[in-house]
């Protein structure tokens, strides 16, 4: 989704290691469906980054457990102004990032867009809203240009100088209706249909809220629950990709997801047992499907 909406006013590469995936952007475009209708944009692809350059930026998309073998097969693309930015779900993922580059050059952030690869092969676009990013460390203005370029080409994007707190944000959804989906098999739309699915998400946002605050992040756990729910009512239709992992018998990136707020809770000495609890069934739920 990111790679189309960019193409209209940049020169984008999306790098795959599936050569059939990459042949098909090539021939045919990225097909995205939005409630309006459907868009074609035509990026170019390619299955490794041999003879394409030094990159400007570099998006890392890749599920987090393949971050740094994804970026180690790119070092070509890295230049001594090459900036790498992580808008993947979780926290934690500047610690991979800093192996390739320094601090100043990092970039993380978190986006409400939601999409998913359709049995057809288009993206279906769930829903949207902002996308924050800041840098690791350094001014904010000198990824400002980055942020129009988001703008210009439909994704609404704002630079932060307290971009975790962003993260923690898109992290309350994450850990609570996103997993949800993922071990009831369902649509987002579900967490506001079923009050038992409702009580279990709000039991998540809000053992969430006690570590992003003893942290020192100062949120409101009944406005942040109320955040969580506006973004469901926009995204009722939207598939999250945990739920794909586990529907399709891939490993998922509970870890730096659900696993970074228990990770987290450790460090602060916060009670968290229903994230524990999600963790090791979602790992029971991957074990499940190995056996398969």
């Amino acid at each position: 989704m990111f790679g189309g909406y960019l193409s209209q006013q940049n020169d984008v590469c999306l790098i795959d290691v599936d050569a059939e995936k990459v042949n098909r952007i090539n021939r045919e475009g990225i097909t995205i469906l939005e409630p309006e209708g459907e868009r074609k944009y035509h990026p170019r692809a390619a299955a490794s980054a041999e003879g394409l350059g030094i990159m400007d930026l570099i998006i890392v998309f890749v599920k987090s457990m393949h971050s740094r073998n994804a970026l180690a097969a790119g070092r070509t693309l890295i230049g001594d102004k090459t900036y790498v930015m992580s808008l993947q779900n979780g926290m934690g993922h500047e610690e991979v990032l800093a192996v390739f580059v320094p601090p100043d050059r990092i970039i993380i952030g978190a986006t409400q867009h939601n999409s998913s690869i359709t049995p057809q092969g288009y993206i279906h676009h769930g829903g949207g809203g902002k996308t924050f990013i800041g840098l690791v460390e350094g001014d904010g203005k000198a990824i400002q240009s980055i942020s129009d370029t988001f703008t210009e080409c439909g994704i609404e994007t704002a630079v932060s100088d307290n971009v975790k707190k962003h993260i923690w944000n898109k992290l309350f959804l994450n850990v609570s209706a996103s997993a949800l989906t993922a071990v009831l098999q369902v649509k987002l739309g579900f967490m506001l249909d079923s009050s038992h699915a409702a009580f279990l998400m709000e039991r998540l946002v809000r053992e969430a809220v006690n570590v992003a605050n003893a942290e020192g992040l100062n949120f409101d756990p009944d406005e942040v629950l109320a955040s969580v729910k506006k973004v469901l009512e926009g995204a009722r239709e939207g598939y999250t990709s945990i739920y794909a992992d586990i529907k399709n018998g891939a490993l998922t990136e509970v870890d730096t997801i659900s696993g970074s707020v228990v990770k987290k809770a450790r460090q602060l000495g916060v009670a968290v047992p229903s994230h524990e609890f999600v963790v090791e069934l979602i790992h029971a739920l991957e074990d499940k499907n190995k056996a398969r």
